[in-house]
C-alpha cells in the first residue's frame, strides 16, 4: 500500500483570486522655507486635524512631478521650486496600498490664501517639524531623509559664482590697504 493511499484526499477549498491592487500614488514635497537655518512646512488638515507633509492624489493624466507641485503649492499657500527626488513612503489607506513620493522644495514669493482642506501650515526646524507629524512612517521618512533636504537648502542659499567672488577679493584687499597704511611697515 502506498503512503497516498492511506491519507483521505482533503477536499480543497476553492482558491480565492486575489488581484494585484495597483497603489494609489500620492506625490509632495519637503518644502523648506528660509536660509541658513531652513524651516520645513508642517501641514494640518482640516478634517482629521492631523499634521502631515504637502501631499496628495494624482489628477487625471497628471505626472507625478507636476502632482507634487500642486499639492505643494495649494497646501502651503506658496509658490515653490522644485529640487531633487527625496524617496517614497509606501503605507494602507482605507485598505488599500498607497505609495507617496515627494521631492525636496523651496517655498518662493508670498503667503496665499490656503486651500480649504488646510487649517493650518507651521514652518519649523527640522527636529520639531519631525515631532509635530501626526503618522508615524512621515515622522520616520522626515527624520531620514530631512538632514539632507536641510542641508542641500543650506547650500544652495550661500553666495556663490564670479561676483561673489570679487566681493570676497574686494573685502580682502580693503583690509591689507587698511593693515598697509597703519602699520610701520612703510
Amino acid at each position: 500500500m502506498r503512503l497516498s493511499e492511506k491519507i483521505p484526499a482533503i477536499p480543497m477549498a476553492p482558491a480565492k483570486k486575489k488581484l494585484a491592487l495597483r497603489p494609489i500614488l500620492a506625490a509632495g514635497g519637503i518644502v523648506l522655507r528660509g536660509g541658513r537655518k531652513p524651516l520645513i512646512a508642517v501641514v494640518q488638515l482640516r478634517a482629521r486635524k492631523t499634521w502631515v507633509l504637502p501631499k496628495g492624489k494624482l489628477h487625471r493624466n497628471e505626472t507625478l512631478l507636476a502632482a507634487a507641485k500642486r499639492e505643494a503649492i495649494e497646501e502651503t499657500g506658496r509658490d515653490v521650486a522644485v529640487y531633487e527626488y527625496l524617496g517614497q513612503i509606501e503605507y494602507r489607506s482605507g485598505g488599500l496600498p498607497k505609495v507617496a513620493k515627494f521631492w525636496r522644495m523651496e517655498a518662493k514669493g508670498k503667503q496665499r490664501e490656503l486651500l480649504h482642506e488646510v487649517r493650518a501650515v507651521q514652518w519649523l526646524p527640522l527636529a520639531k517639524a519631525v515631532s509635530k507629524l501626526s503618522r508615524p512612517r512621515e515622522r520616520k521618512f522626515l527624520g531620514q531623509v530631512g538632514p539632507r533636504a536641510v542641508e542641500a537648502a543650506t547650500r544652495a542659499s550661500k553666495p556663490t559664482g564670479l561676483p561673489y567672488l570679487h566681493d570676497c577679493i574686494r573685502s580682502f584687499v580693503g583690509h591689507l590697504r587698511r593693515i598697509w597704511t597703519n602699520s610701520s611697515m612703510r
